[in-house]
């Protein structure tokens, strides 16, 4: 005996509040059938012309800084062709010409680079300086901001915001003015100190504690920036787990660790990446001023030796090979920092 769709077994019919259920069993079923496969996107589907002409408005946007990315950063890539060849810019009628005319040296650049005493000083004092920024100067901004968002009133914590900020637009040449008008030989300072009988000090012209005083123009300068970042992450904190921390009788400070500091951990994950990438980058216009001021031996880092041995030396293989060294070693250190955030947890510059 054959059994008909709606039908039961004594060879009545079903009803139709059951018949329904049953199509759309059916039709579920179907649907999941023609359904796509596992990993592949609605997006993926679209042919790349539909998305090209509905993206349009977007790409044209866009355009004007791919291409001028492309220019600047990308282009002059090439350039670092020069580290392994003797570089001469008047062997031929212009700097590009030149490059096919001189002569191909090899890795014979990067081996005077080890030999060089004076590149091994620069990069002491960059290593140096970027252990005492990571330590004193990276941990600034996130105590600053947890302090400003613990002000109640918005008005007071617009005003603080603002008032750290505004040094982040000034250039280093004013910032070194300001600190060479409150700390140097003819400064507040010194001129207060001997009004009352004290002998005066110039700390701008100290060698031994230039690399605080870098330290401290960079916190000053760029601590605001930081402050910004880590005010976006604590905005975005859920207030129900500070309520819900209180109702469990947690204090401030158990608040701020097992609720505010957990949040900020993946943004400081992340800038500590790129601060770890932007290790033997520790500045130049900044040492470039005050060179004069305490000297090569305590103010050479990679970055002004390179312009030092290129730009005023005329070394410019010699300059690229450093620069293509400082560069790759910059990269490792990122790819590292991004691995070892990753271990802790944390999705650091890119996912796994």
């Amino acid at each position: 005996m054959s059994i008909t769709a709606g039908s039961r077994p004594d060879g009545t019919r079903a009803p139709a509040a059951v018949e329904e259920p049953r199509a759309a069993v059916a039709t579920a079923t179907a649907a999941a059938k023609t359904r796509a496969p596992r990993g592949t996107s609605r997006a993926a589907k679209v042919p790349w012309r539909i998305r090209l002409r509905r993206d349009r408005a977007l790409i044209l946007m866009t355009l004007p800084v791919i291409v001028l990315l492309l220019l600047f950063n990308y282009v002059p890539l090439l350039g670092n062709v020069i580290a392994f060849q003797d570089y001469d810019p008047y062997v031929s009628s212009n700097g590009i010409t030149a490059i096919f005319h001189s002569p191909w040296v090899g890795v014979e650049q990067f081996a005077r680079a080890l030999d060089d005493p004076l590149f091994w000083s620069a990069t002491k004092n960059t290593i140096v300086l970027f252990v005492l920024q990571l330590v004193l100067f990276f941990p600034v901004p996130i105590a600053l901001a947890l302090v400003i968002n613990s002000v109640i009133r918005p008005r007071v914590r617009a005003v603080a915001q603002a008032i750290m900020y505004l040094p982040h637009f000034f250039s280093w040449v004013l910032v070194v003015t300001v600190f060479q008008q409150i700390f140097g030989g003819a400064g507040i300072i010194a001129q207060t100190l001997e009004e009352h009988g004290w002998s005066g000090f110039d700390l701008m012209t100290n060698a031994d504690l230039f690399k605080y005083l870098v330290t401290a123009q960079a916190v000053w300068k760029d601590a605001g920036w930081g402050i910004i970042v880590f005010l976006a992450a604590l905005s975005a904190v859920s207030t129900d787990l500070y309520e819900a921390a209180a109702m469990d009788g947690a204090g401030r400070w158990r608040r701020m660790w097992h609720v505010t500091l957990p949040a900020l951990r993946p943004v400081i994950a992340l800038l500590l990446v790129l601060r770890v990438g932007d290790a033997l980058s520790v500045g130049f216009e900044q040492f470039l001023l005050q060179r004069g001021a305490v000297g090569a031996g305590a103010s050479e880092v990679l970055d002004t030796y390179v312009w030092n041995m290129g730009i005023q030396n005329g070394d410019f293989s010699y300059a690229a090979a450093v620069g293509l060294a400082k560069g790759l070693i910059g990269v490792c250190l990122v790819l590292g920092a991004n691995k070892f955030a990753h271990l802790l947890g944390e999705q650091g510059v890119y996912k796994k």
